[in-house]
């Protein structure tokens, strides 16, 4: 792990990362209250993680790992994924947008800003998605 990785990651936990990972962990819990939340609750607790120390990780759609489709990744992961919207999605989106507008006030938040995007446009629709670490080349 390159030393630039983990300073930005640091900043990142300091500047907003730390507050985006307990929202959507607190989803995640909230997700558990119901048998049929717990695959949306386990799912929250993973990208809750790449929320906390997001550089080096990216979210990819299962479909190009696995190489075929499962049922996250077909018709049922597209209904979930419009129940995750209304349910949790819109408000971890609002939230990771509000922090990127922070961000990108100064020069040296737009990376945290570009990081915050990505997050916001993971948690609209994270149903079929599974987050792998980047290798650097």
């Amino acid at each position: 792990m390159s030393i630039l990785r983990v300073l930005f990651n640091i900043l990142w936990f300091v500047l907003g990362g730390f507050i985006m990972g307990l929202l959507w962990w607190l989803a995640g819990l909230l997700c558990f209250i119901s048998i049929i939340g717990i695959p949306f609750g386990r799912s929250c607790f993973v990208i809750g993680e790449m929320a906390f120390w997001p550089f080096g990780q990216d979210a990819v759609n299962r479909r190009h790992i696995n190489r075929y489709d499962d049922i996250g990744t077909g018709t049922l992961g597209t209904l979930g994924n419009i129940v995750w919207f209304v349910l949790f999605g819109i408000w971890l989106a609002l939230g990771h947008l509000a922090h990127a507008l922070l961000c990108f006030v100064s020069i040296i938040g737009i990376p945290f800003g570009i990081a915050h995007l990505k997050l916001a446009l993971l948690s609209i629709a994270p149903i079929g998605k599974t987050v792998v670490a980047r290798h650097a080349s």
